[in-house]
């Protein structure tokens, strides 16, 4: 009698055995290198509800999931709890684009702390650092909270209250934070190409564009006021003037972090044409784009003027903040619009709720000053030389994916990189075990980047630091398609 296992080939037997021992190896030697990290990871698990922890989890590498544990940055670097250095290309997920703990940064902040932090009073510095924003982005009017996803609140709220309309239109494989009313998503529905051809692809946009809850704990009715589009298509164009009398706001990640490939000018001015004509505000989400692309973010990359826009990361310097820019329509909703002292001038716009006890802390604040002076009189430059030096990197990267026959290139725009897969390869069970792993591989070579397996670079970036994230990324890579993965069945 003939066993199942005799039936196999023998190459499918050696390359399971092959990428087991592999995995073992790694899962011992990365296990060891970070210990304290696991061990405090599986401490403190019974109290700290901790969402990323199990963002990458998989039975196979289950020993390997937890975060490393920082216990000092500095510049293009960390270092982790076990002593472990790290050339860091998560870069606080875009707020670091002048590396960890400036001077100028660190200067302005112990500044305050003398000083105190109180909360209630005006921050000393707010007004300045509105003026500062807006002569970057050419925003009329400037609000601050805590966290991106407040300003993107806000922003929907502005708009609604402005236009007294509903409902929103935002896009698929975009992210606007974690609110309920924009953590919705897609049926996703795909027809076979013959159908597409003969016009199917127009209802199936119209059937996509109903908007379900992305997550347990948000109710239906939220999604109802959502429509969902996809970007850069033109059927999105038509929908949203199908739907233009009850359209407050049309929201935008004008490139997304998911596919920096995609990056629709085109698209983007037929869309502030279509909402200005139909009295829709856009609003951009600048959160990953906001002086990072260029000084005046993705509306000055794209030329596009959008009616809103919030802003974080970059302008904190690794300090939490918020930031609601935009015309003053729509920002005056916050405080009832311009008035004088000495006249009979009072606020004249009706207002809506916004609020927030951190909202201007004097410690973010002072970050954001510093920075923003720093960016003003760096000037386009910074951001210019550091984009083209990404642009080479990915492109140094792509010519070795091309070389390797890899199904895998690496898309930039500015100074933020990610990888834009194959069909093939995501299908491929090899391939994307290979590119889970890869990550693993590149934390214990001392590389530590996004999950995906992109990254930022930042002005403390050297060239020796980049010619050691590209030089690790090769070796991860041979050492992988050595034990078997990467390989396209």
């Amino acid at each position: 009698m003939i066993t199942n296992k005799q039936t196999l080939p023998l190459s499918v037997e050696t390359t399971a055995d092959l990428q087991q021992k592999h995995l073992q190896a790694l899962i011992e030697r990365y296990t060891k290198r970070t210990n304290k990290s696991k061990q405090m990871t599986q401490a403190y698990r019974s109290v700290l509800a901790d969402p990323r922890v199990p963002e990458w989890f998989d039975a196979s590498v289950k020993e390997m999931c937890y975060l490393i544990i920082s216990q000092q940055a500095q510049g293009s670097r960390f270092w982790d709890i076990d002593g472990n250095e790290y050339i860091d290309i998560i870069m606080g997920f875009g707020s670091n684009l002048l590396g960890h703990n400036p001077p100028f940064v660190k200067e302005a902040i112990q500044e305050q702390l003398e000083k105190g932090f109180s909360l209630g009073p005006q921050s000393e510095y707010a007004g300045e650092v509105a003026e500062l924003i807006s002569e970057l982005t050419g925003m009329e009017r400037v609000a601050f909270s805590n966290t991106g996803t407040e300003a993107v609140m806000t922003a929907i709220r502005l708009a609604r209250s402005q236009t007294k309309r509903n409902k929103i239109a935002i896009f698929t494989n975009s992210y606007h934070g974690h609110a309920d009313g924009v953590l919705v998503e897609s049926l996703g529905l795909k027809l076979p190409k013959v159908l597409e051809k003969l016009g199917g692809n127009i209802l199936t946009s119209r059937i996509n564009s109903l908007a379900f809850p992305a997550s347990r704990g948000i109710p239906y009715s939220v999604s109802k006021n959502v429509l969902m589009l996809e970007y850069g298509n033109p059927e999105s164009l038509n929908i949203i003037k199908a739907n233009q009398g009850k359209l407050a706001a049309v929201v935008v990640e004008p490139i997304q972090t998911s596919k920096p490939n995609l990056q629709p000018k085109e698209f983007l001015h037929q869309l502030r044409q279509l909402t200005q004509k139909s009295g829709i505000a856009l609003i951009f989400d600048e959160m990953v784009t906001g002086f990072r692309l260029h000084q005046g973010g993705a509306q000055a990359w794209f030329g596009v003027e959008a009616d809103i826009a919030a802003y974080g990361k970059v302008v904190g310097g690794g300090m939490p903040i918020g930031i609601i820019a935009g015309k003053r329509a729509y920002l005056d909703r916050i405080d009832g619009g311009m008035w004088d002292y000495g006249d009979a001038s009072s606020p004249q716009v009706e207002k809506t709720f916004f609020a927030g006890t951190h909202c201007k802390h004097p410690l973010a604040i002072a970050a954001s000053r510093a920075v923003l002076k720093y960016l003003k009189n760096q000037g386009p430059s910074l951001q210019e030389q550091l984009n083209q030096r990404t642009s080479q990197f990915v492109e140094r990267l792509n010519i070795y994916f091309e070389a390797n026959k890899l199904p895998i290139q690496m898309a930039n725009f500015g100074s933020f990189f990610g990888p834009v897969f194959t069909e093939d390869a995501v299908s491929s069970k090899s391939f994307v075990m290979g590119f889970e792993l890869l990550r693993y591989h590149l934390f214990d070579k001392g590389i530590l980047l996004r999950g995906e397996g992109g990254g930022f670079l930042s002005t403390a970036h050297t060239d020796e630091d980049i010619n050691s994230i590209f030089k690790a990324m090769k070796d991860s890579i041979t050492e992988l398609q050595e034990a078997g993965f990467f390989h396209i069945l």
